[in-house]
């Protein structure tokens, strides 16, 4: 359905295909909102599909991370996305898509939709490529987006956006390019840093507390362990001792021997060295 002159909403109906898992309608004049329904797109939340073997052979060309690839009977039942980009899209994306935790691509570039980037978007975790750029979506990056550990294709150029750029897993690798055109953005990569009182920074004093805690919680357990360690041991040695008549006899006897042995050895040497000043 790419690149033709479809116009007017996006049907309803299109929500009834529970087996649909590929939905490319990208470079046409479609107009309204994403439906929310497509939430209700099965063939999305599971990663299980078994080919087409009532169909002949085909193929189909698709854009994956700004490339078209071609993939034939085989290799399209792997691929689950949805490819409205370059179309005049408008109103928000429901928070509902994100029930389609097994979305692989998500792309809706150039259009016109607006609103919050959907906060739960950190529950798609099999989501590779994520484009929402030449939109007008505003507010803060979803911290949440942070867990998306394959995403590997991310631009939010060009928007409304505002607030910290998220840390962790993958984030700090991406390009500074992919926030362009959003002022309200700040922190890494980019060169504009967040004002005292930001999530990042806030982010960053609670990292620094955690660390402190830590620390201070590691020394205290080491300072017990050494004590509990002496305590145990002096007490397993003198308490013995003062317990066991027979152990206690057998000890001071052990170093008596030992001191009368030094007191013998410090005698004959001292011996030796007389004699060998009276021999000079």
């Amino acid at each position: 359905m790419r690149a033709n002159q479809f116009k007017g909403n996006i049907t309803k109906k299109l929500c009834h295909l529970q087996e649909l898992h590929v939905l490319d309608f990208a470079q046409n004049n479609l107009s309204g909102p994403v439906p929310a329904c497509f939430s209700n797109l099965n063939g999305m939340k599971s990663r299980n599909h078994f080919g087409y073997p009532q169909v002949e052979s085909f193929d189909m060309d698709l854009v994956q991370k700004g490339r078209e690839l071609t993939y034939n009977q085989l290799m399209i039942q792997f691929v689950i996305m949805i490819d409205l980009s370059s179309n005049n899209l408008s109103g928000d994306i429901s928070e509902e898509i994100t029930n389609l935790s097994a979305l692989v691509a998500f792309n809706v570039s150039n259009n016109h939709l607006t609103g919050k980037i959907p906060q739960k978007i950190g529950d798609m975790r099999y989501l590779e490529t994520l484009d929402l750029s030449s939109n007008n979506f505003s507010g803060q990056i979803p911290p949440g987006m942070s867990s998306l550990t394959f995403l590997n294709h991310l631009n939010l150029s060009y928007n409304n956006l505002s607030g910290p750029i998220p840390l962790g897993n993958q984030f700090p690798t991406f390009n500074e390019s992919i926030y362009e055109g959003n002022p309200g953005l700040c922190g890494s990569p980019l060169l504009t840093k967040c004002k005292a009182g930001t999530d990042e920074e806030d982010g960053d004093h609670r990292g620094h507390n955690g660390d402190d805690k830590e620390d201070k919680y590691e020394k205290l357990g080491l300072f017990v362990s050494i004590t509990l360690g002496f305590i145990i041991g002096f007490w397993s040695v003198c308490g013995s001792l003062v317990i066991k008549k027979t152990w206690r006899d057998a000890y001071f006897g052990f170093f008596k021997k030992v001191r009368d042995w030094i007191i013998v050895l410090i005698e004959v040497n001292l011996n030796r060295v007389q004699r060998t000043i009276a021999r000079d």
